[in-house]
């Protein structure tokens, strides 16, 4: 490094950052870059780690000698072994692959994803999983993921999609929020709502009725105690009646993940309390 006003030599032998090609042309940039993925927490190394070859062939597509081959056979065997090297490594690698699985089928966003594969790892860290099984870990991490993210999933439909009861994925969800002591988010009822008026094809003016008789339940302390998902679906069910937009109860219920005697319950409860007449 010289200074070009006077020619001091400011250090020598220093290491050069840039790239050593050259390129003339936008393809041919793209093809000569050689810089890897970007990490990735989902993957239990997080996709850091090599991975040989099984073809046994070299740069040129021939095939390489025979004792080159046993000697690329026994490398690619402590490959194997060093990625996974405890037992918290198998139990990540099973869980994580578990959690992308879940999270396809749920059709959740990837910051929910990594942000669930997260909570895992802390709670794996601190010695959580023992004594309970990692699926229902994953389906609880998963749902954590969606309330920090504001992504509006339903612990039911998580449950059903990792074959797990809801009990058991309400049992180990309240694990881990004691254990972690995360600040969680509260459910946007709004979200739920708008969420079952668009799966159910209702109009505009059905989601604005529902929203502003949660608000009146909320104002008067109605909703406190209650199934976020069941006072949604009442919610609703009263706007279509008000509206003239003939639904079955079933057929919300259905939707929202909750039984048809729920939205009784909560629909008795907020026409009394919040003085509607329905005619139905």
């Amino acid at each position: 490094m010289v200074c070009h006003d006077c020619g001091i030599v400011q250090s020598t032998d220093t290491m050069d950052r840039g790239q050593e090609w050259r390129a003339f042309t936008l393809q041919e940039k793209k093809d000569k870059q050689r810089t890897g993925a970007p990490i990735n927490i989902t993957i239990h190394d997080q996709g850091l780690s090599s991975s040989i070859c099984t073809l046994n062939r070299d740069y040129a597509g021939r095939r390489i000698k025979p004792d080159m081959q046993s000697q690329f056979y026994r490398l690619r065997k402590w490959n194997r072994r060093t990625k996974i090297s405890s037992s918290n490594h198998r139990n990540l690698v099973k869980a994580l692959g578990l959690l992308n699985q879940l999270g396809n089928e749920v059709n959740v966003p990837r910051s929910v994803s990594e942000t669930a594969a997260l909570v895992y790892r802390q709670a794996l860290k601190k010695g959580a999983t023992r004594g309970r099984t990692i699926k229902n870990l994953v389906a609880a991490s998963l749902y954590m993921g969606c309330r920090i993210c504001n992504v509006s999933r339903n612990l039911s439909a998580i449950a059903e999609a990792a074959n797990i009861s809801k009990k058991e994925a309400a049992r180990n969800y309240r694990y881990l929020h004691d254990l972690l002591d995360r600040d969680i988010p509260r459910i946007s009822k709004g979200k739920i709502i708008s969420n079952l008026v668009k799966t159910l094809n209702r109009s505009g003016g059905v989601e604005n009725a529902a929203l502003d008789i949660l608000d009146a339940a909320s104002g008067l302390r109605i909703t406190s105690g209650k199934s976020p998902s069941g006072m949604a679906a009442a919610s609703v069910y009263i706007a279509c009646c008000l509206l003239g937009e003939k639904i079955t109860q079933g057929s919300i219920s259905s939707q929202a993940r909750v039984t048809e005697v729920t939205i009784r319950n909560r629909y008795k409860e907020l026409v009394n309390r919040l003085d509607i007449e329905v005619y139905l």
